[in-house]
């Protein structure tokens, strides 16, 4: 009878953690239509306000570089007041005001602030969200938990870039597609609202279990880090590439922000395939991703077409990797009561590492793209080394 008792109370542990997966990930979701739709247009959009590559660059770069920089105090702060829902809150409602106002931007300068403001309310957000997360995935596999909720976060980048596309097409105006996102943006705070009526302590999802013990990050969350920071500064950023797309004229304006919803497309479904791999062989599904995404530079930069087509695909398999497996991975070696604040040091290196990346990569568009395309491909691959490394140290202290 005990037994019966306790494994009823497993499955519905995990039914709720599941909900609670889902309620966020419906907010990610909503979320992503707002931001994924805008980011499908922002690169032409300041290419026709005037900037330059290197503009573009530099700011999709120092846009990232805040996004996950100021997510250092936003995760030590979650940590020490435990505040998840007023830190969420927060975030989430400080980005859905920047993207509408693009539509009034009349430079590409105050575009690029509302594109960096857009990536601040991101960063206030992302660590208490994360850490929410990482409770309620304890319960349905770190793995699987984190992959629902990319693949419902990538939905959302499907659909943000086809409800720009449906708009540019009808109206063909970049100001009216940027203010039609207010829509989602209220939906999705409605959704929050939910989420923290039903859920008010996300913690009590975790059922209390041995963690890690020791003073300060294990030393395998250093190494993780590094190479996490390689991946990120060789992946150029969706910005470069729809401006390259324009530059090239490979595609109709109509037809970039669709390649942006295929390449999330591809990320919603390699999320899940890459959640399971993580759940079943552990750091290992990150090694094969990076292989693979670092394919997408040449294709993309290189090729006419058809190849940049794949590209995009080879893109969505790296972000799917990145955005699943790399939260999951932390959540497994880090201790419940200091996730917040490792989820903000590792978004902050991760941050930066984007932004020298991104930045470098702007300026080598305009110099020598075989020369964007060689760096592209030898940094991601110089991550795969350091992961086996901490593979090796994550055994070892097993």
């Amino acid at each position: 009878m005990e037994k019966n008792k306790d494994r009823s109370g497993q499955e519905q542990g995990r039914k709720n953690a599941m909900r609670f997966i889902l309620l966020l990930g419906l907010v990610s979701l909503l979320g992503d239509v707002v931001y994924e739709g805008a980011r499908s247009i922002t690169g032409p959009f300041m290419a026709v306000l005037g900037a330059s590559a290197t503009a573009v660059g530099v700011v999709a770069g120092l846009g990232e570089l805040v996004g996950y920089a100021l997510r250092l105090f936003s995760g030590i702060l979650t940590d020490k007041t435990g505040k998840y829902w007023v830190i969420a809150f927060t975030g989430y409602i400080m980005t859905f005001l920047a993207v509408p106002l693009l539509a009034l931007a009349g430079s590409w300068q105050v575009a690029a602030l509302l594109v960096i403001a857009e990536r601040f309310g991101k960063a206030i957000r992302t660590p208490a969200r994360d850490a929410m997360l990482s409770h309620a995935t304890s319960e349905v596999g770190r793995g699987w938990g984190f992959a629902v909720h990319e693949a419902l976060d990538q939905v959302g980048a499907l659909l943000g870039p086809l409800l720009i596309a449906a708009v540019m097409y009808f109206r063909g105006s970049y100001r009216s597609s940027f203010a039609v996102l207010f829509i989602p943006a209220v939906m999705a705070i409605l959704v929050l609202v939910t989420a923290r009526v039903l859920y008010p302590s996300p913690r009590d999802l975790e059922r209390e279990r041995t963690i890690l013990q020791g003073k300060g990050l294990p030393r395998a969350f250093w190494l993780y880090l590094a190479a996490t920071a390689l991946l990120a500064a060789g992946y150029a950023d969706f910005a470069l590439v729809a401006f390259h797309f324009k530059k090239a004229s490979l595609f109709s304006d109509q037809m970039v922000p669709l390649l942006y919803a295929f390449a999330m497309g591809i990320d919603a479904i390699a999320a899940l395939i890459f959640g399971r791999l993580f759940d079943r062989i552990g750091i290992n599904s990150l090694i094969i991703s990076a292989i693979l995404s670092a394919l997408f530079a040449p294709l993309v930069f290189l090729g006419g077409s058809g190849l940049a087509v794949a590209g995009m695909a080879v893109w969505g398999i790296g972000m799917a990797a990145q955005e699943s497996v790399l939260r999951a991975t932390i959540s497994e070696m880090v201790p419940a009561n200091k996730r917040g604040t490792a989820y903000g040091i590792f978004n902050t290196g991760y941050g930066l590492f984007w932004f020298l990346g991104s930045s470098l990569m702007g300026f080598l568009y305009e110099s020598s793209i075989p020369t964007l395309v060689i760096f592209s491909v030898v940094v991601q691959l110089a991550a795969v080394p350091v992961l086996i490394t901490t593979r090796e140290q994550l055994r070892g202290t097993s």
